[in-house]
């Protein structure tokens, strides 16, 4: 069975794009819309990994082939963040994740304990927050699977992502990273003899998994992002005749507009810093052990304590 284990809906929140989070979501796609889409496009299952949040994926527990997942905002020592693709959720293990995502040490012991499938996102994207090369030590340590191909990164960005997970033995899995419709399935990931998402849950865990699909493009980031804005417009328009902050925000970004011509200059420089983002941190990985991992790992857990 086929499942796109990275998609994002309107519940994701405000966009992680420095500026942009203060007029624009990190997509404007409606639950049902991107259910229908990812069906069209051949996906067996769909999920929705929302930010922290799990109202999208509810509203399609009713659907057939649908099961419940989140992307977390997972917090390491010094402030910084990784974000894990965690699947298959109850109610109640939300609830434990979101009292836990502050403390990373604390919530790859309970993601272990409850045997919930989860995977280290896009590590090697500088577009995702800033990170060290020793979180990503920890969390490849902590965690059994890696998102190895995300569909809105470079090959090189994936490439670093897929070597990192032979290196260590790790079971890898695919996703859209979609922000937008028009990137649904671009990415996904394979589970070969499953019947139904129990058994593609199942091998998950077991680690019988395997990502298919593309990578992306600088052409194709761009174009997601420029869709975005235009949500934006969208929803603010809509709103601005009742709501005084829509109509405010709308104002300002009418204001800001002529600097939407800057956009594919904006977009260009992000993209070159993802790729020396990449292949720094791959290189510095590459020189540690897993003895070196495991320490890394035990430090967490003594600067969680």
């Amino acid at each position: 069975m086929r499942c796109d284990l990275h998609l994002h809906s309107r519940h994701s929140g405000p966009s992680d794009i420095p500026v942009l989070g203060r007029f624009a979501r990190e997509s404007y796609s409606e639950p049902r819309a991107l259910y229908e889409e990812a069906r069209r496009r051949g996906m067996d299952l769909v999920t929705l990994t929302d930010h922290d949040a799990i109202e999208g994926a509810l509203e399609l527990r009713s659907r057939p082939g649908t099961f419940v997942s989140e992307e977390v905002t997972c917090g390491l020592p010094g402030g910084r963040i990784v974000h894990l693709g965690v699947f298959g959720l109850s109610e109640g293990q939300h609830r434990h994740i979101a009292a836990r995502r502050g403390d990373g040490e604390a919530l790859f012991a309970y993601l272990a304990e409850q045997r919930i499938p989860a995977c280290l996102n896009h590590p090697f994207s500088a577009l995702t927050g800033a990170r060290e090369t020793a979180d990503l030590a920890v969390s490849l340590a902590a965690l059994p699977l890696v998102e190895a191909l995300n569909g809105a990164l470079s090959g090189r960005v994936n490439g670093a992502a897929r070597a990192a997970a032979r290196r260590r033995r790790r079971a890898m899995v695919g996703g859209s990273d979609a922000h937008t419709l028009a990137s649904v399935a671009r990415a996904h990931t394979l589970v070969p003899g499953a019947r139904d998402a129990a058994e593609f849950l199942e091998g998950l865990r077991r680690g019988l998994c395997l990502p298919r699909g593309r990578s992306g493009s600088y052409a194709r980031l761009t174009a997601d992002v420029a869709r975005i804005i235009g949500g934006a417009f969208r929803e603010h328009g809509r709103r601005a005749p009742r709501d005084g902050r829509a109509l405010v925000r709308l104002a300002a970004m009418a204001a800001a507009s002529p600097a939407l011509v800057g956009l594919p200059v904006v977009m260009g420089v992000l993209y070159l810093q993802d790729q020396l983002f990449a292949l720094r941190h791959a290189r510095r990985l590459a020189a540690r052990g897993d003895g070196e991992e495991r320490r890394l790992a035990g430090g967490l857990a003594t600067a969680s304590a």
